[in-house]
């Protein structure tokens, strides 16, 4: 009866999503609710390493990177569509965070939170320095075609909002199966008992590997995604450690290791910057950081489980009071 309520908020949730653009007719406005699907989607394939599986990665732009120049690289040498240079990026993002996961993932704790960070950032200086593909000064997407096969739009932003809401949607079912299959189950015995997980026979690091391919696989194709929305891509925009930490924080702020957790914290931070990008301009650059912060100190001090949690703990505390009649 629970999960078919919760899937019922779900599909009613998304119905929703999908009328919101004809509710909002100014492109400014839809612009920003292309941003809350777009890091509602990165959020939500990030929560399945650093949620369930209980790895926090401060990395993930790496595979955020590797998307956004597959696909754009593709499409400017071969012509090769979006859609299908979307998934080859997946792929190359899956396979080389099996491959830097391997040694990473002998550390712990903010060990390999660090470690994340350094090969990030180690990807975004080879990137900035390697003229073949377009070194710091970057990549404009051609658009020589137009239209859904070639992902490209300049008439109307609807189309891309649409597309972040299919891969929103592709990346939720994503979650949704893996949080009920025996994956999700391993995921959280390796993230809350990992002791106890070894001596049963689940191979750690085996499946901390599956989670950050999973994961990687999801977010390279939100990079894509945004390479053809802003149709330029560089170093600085795709692979910057401060991309990876909104990942991270869309999904504390939300509810680390819930379903629809992440949606709502990119829809609060994303809220959050782009009204001090409007209220501050230029002279409040930074503004957003400052809020993020607090919000950080905030979440962690009073609401450790996020907004999610907060819901949850609410209704139990209603649901115990319809019941008993006793306030808590």
């Amino acid at each position: 009866m629970m999960i078919n309520r919760h899937s019922a908020g779900i599909a009613a949730a998304l119905a929703l999503a999908c009328l919101l653009p004809f509710l909002v007719t100014s492109p400014a406005h839809q612009n920003f609710l292309i941003l809350i699907m777009m890091f509602a989607q990165i959020g939500v394939a990030w929560n399945i390493l650093g949620g369930y599986a209980g790895q926090v990665s401060l990395g993930h732009a790496a595979f955020f990177g590797i998307g956004a120049y597959t696909s754009t690289m593709l499409l400017i040498h071969t012509g090769l569509s979006p859609w299908l240079g979307m998934l080859i990026g997946g792929a190359l993002a899956s396979a080389f965070s099996v491959l830097i996961g391997w040694p990473c993932f002998r550390l712990k704790g903010h060990y390999f939170s660090m470690a994340t960070i350094a090969v990030a950032e180690i990807l975004q200086v080879l990137f900035t320095n390697w003229e073949s593909v377009g070194g710091a000064v970057g990549l404009y997407v051609p658009l020589q075609r137009q239209g859904w096969w070639a992902m490209v739009f300049n008439t109307s932003k609807l189309p891309y909002y649409y597309i972040a809401l299919g891969l929103l949607a592709v990346t939720l079912l994503a979650c949704w199966a893996i949080e009920r299959s025996f994956l999700g189950y391993y995921f959280r015995a390796i993230k809350d008992e990992p002791e106890a997980a070894r001596s049963l026979g689940i191979g750690l690091t085996r499946y901390k590997l599956v989670a950050i391919a999973i994961s990687s696989f999801f977010t390279a194709l939100g990079g894509s995604l945004y390479a053809q929305k802003e149709l330029f891509i560089d170093p600085g925009s795709v692979l910057t450690t401060s991309l990876s930490i909104k990942m991270a924080l869309v999904t504390i702020l939300g509810g680390v290791g819930s379903l629809l957790g992440p949606a709502v914290g990119s829809a609060v931070l994303t809220g959050i910057e782009e009204t001090t990008r409007q209220v501050f301009g230029g002279s409040g650059q930074g503004t957003d950081l400052i809020l993020y912060a607090l919000i950080i100190i905030g979440v962690a001090v009073y609401y450790p489980a996020g907004i999610m949690g907060w819901v949850g703990r609410s209704r139990r505390r209603r649901a115990k009071v319809e019941n008993t009649g006793v306030q808590p």
